[in-house]
């Protein structure tokens, strides 16, 4: 597999339910880097780097979140791979 970035919008009730820190726990579980924070208008918004099967796992996982998030859609743009990230933060 190759490696891929990805950047995802993830609409819904996705604030103040654990999204990011249990989107960064899988993150690091799948070798995934990048980050991940909270918008403004109530959305989560993370970029992703790694490999392809690893980053299909978390955008899965999005689209449902964390036992409490109610997740309405998904946004997944397809990035340039720039293998910037050694970690993956939750970013304030």
């Amino acid at each position: 597999m190759s490696n891929q970035r990805i950047r995802i919008f993830v609409t819904g009730r996705v604030q103040g339910v654990f999204f990011r820190q249990t989107l960064k726990t899988r993150a690091i579980q799948n070798d995934v880097f990048g980050w991940v924070k909270n918008l403004k208008d109530g959305r989560v918004e993370a970029v992703l780097e790694g490999d392809e099967e690893n980053i299909s796992r978390l955008i899965e996982w999005a689209h449902g979140g964390p036992a409490n998030a109610i997740v309405e859609d998904v946004e997944i743009r397809n990035e340039k791979y720039t293998g910037e990230f050694s970690k993956f933060d939750v970013l304030y």
